[in-house]
């Protein structure tokens, strides 16, 4: 499975940007995707995640009410619209999908896109 991300680049504070991560499996549907976000120097951490059973989506503290996470199963997309964006959102954000089965876990990585925000 290939996660391509998209949309990363250059914004003063304030601004907005949507990334999208498109894949390449069938079974896009079934997996949980996730946005992760690593800024220089620091660890990656989970920005938001959107489920494969029933669309619910949950959201770091420092993004609430600012970020929204949706997904199109069938163009097999996960996208972040990220709105009114600061300085300490600056970071490499990584597209994450992962699958459950009885048998084993399914995991994989975009290769990631980097978000700057500058005035």
């Amino acid at each position: 499975v290939q996660l391509v991300e998209s949309g990363g680049g250059l914004v003063q504070p304030g601004g907005s940007l949507r990334l999208s991560c498109a894949a390449s499996t069938f079974m896009f549907s079934t997996y949980d995707m996730s946005w992760y976000r690593q800024a220089q120097g620091k660890e990656r951490e989970l920005v938001a995640r959107i489920s494969s059973a029933d669309g619910s989506t949950n959201y770091a503290d420092s993004v609430k009410d600012r970020f929204t996470i949706s997904r199109d199963n069938a163009k097999k997309t996960v996208y972040l619209q990220m709105n009114s964006l600061k300085p300490e959102d600056t970071a490499v954000y990584y597209c994450n999908g992962r699958r459950s089965t009885r048998l084993k876990e399914y995991d994989y990585w975009g290769q990631g896109t980097q978000v700057t925000v500058s005035s």
